[in-house]
């Protein structure tokens, strides 16, 4: 049986996909299941963040691919075959790749930050996955500790007809900083308010999946 597919796609850049994409990685990985990455943002973060983690472990615990074009469709189904979940960090601005990556998902993860802007930019993404009939889940990103800015935010969303998480991420520097490091925030030697975060999406964008 093939595993699932998740895109985190967004086609404003600098919405936070790798991270989200790095960090749910892990959290699904310590949750029991296998987990692929699959880079085809020609940035490759996500590639870079993978070299990181190989070099301060020995067993990453993830598999990890990166191809661009239409490569993609082959290695979305190889990944698959072998992994409970394929993860796959889309390109912003490529509509062709964009495209692919939301044909082959079960599920679409939207990262959208609280602001007007991000707003604004994101309903192209959810038209594109509307397009291929595919689940799509906003998860509001880098969220302020203060403010009504985010109630509002969801309020708009669900104007747009998209579903929003119930799971946030918080707008914190720990995320970054595991990252530089190869880690994530979960693998920490105790718990944090972004690890806590971070294993509140994984449990849920799973249990949207089917568990």
């Amino acid at each position: 049986m093939a595993g699932t597919v998740i895109t985190v796609a967004q086609q404003k850049g600098g919405a936070g996909k790798t991270t989200l994409v790095a960090h749910l990685a892990v959290a699904m990985r310590q949750l029991g299941r296998t987990v692929a990455l699959l880079d085809i943002d020609p940035q490759g973060s996500l590639s870079h963040w993978y070299a990181a983690r190989g070099k301060v472990m020995e067993d990453t615990g993830l598999t990890h691919g990166h191809v661009a074009g239409w490569r993609t469709a082959g290695e979305v189904d190889r990944l698959a075959r072998h992994h409970d979940i394929v993860l796959i960090d889309s390109p912003p601005h490529a509509e062709t790749e964009a495209r692919i990556a939301v044909r082959a998902a079960k599920l679409v993860l939207v990262p959208v930050q609280p602001s007007p802007m991000d707003l604004w930019a994101t309903k192209p993404t959810l038209d594109l996955a509307a397009q291929e009939k595919k689940q799509v889940v906003v998860v509001l990103n880098r969220v302020p500790p203060r403010g009504k800015v985010a109630d509002e935010m969801i309020a708009e969303i669900i104007a747009l007809g998209a579903d929003v998480a119930d799971a946030r991420i918080g707008n914190r520097i720990g995320y970054a900083g595991a990252l530089l490091r190869g880690r994530s925030v979960t693998e920490g030697a105790r718990p944090t308010v972004a690890s806590r975060e971070v294993q509140a999406l994984a449990r849920e964008v799973l249990g949207r999946c089917g568990g």
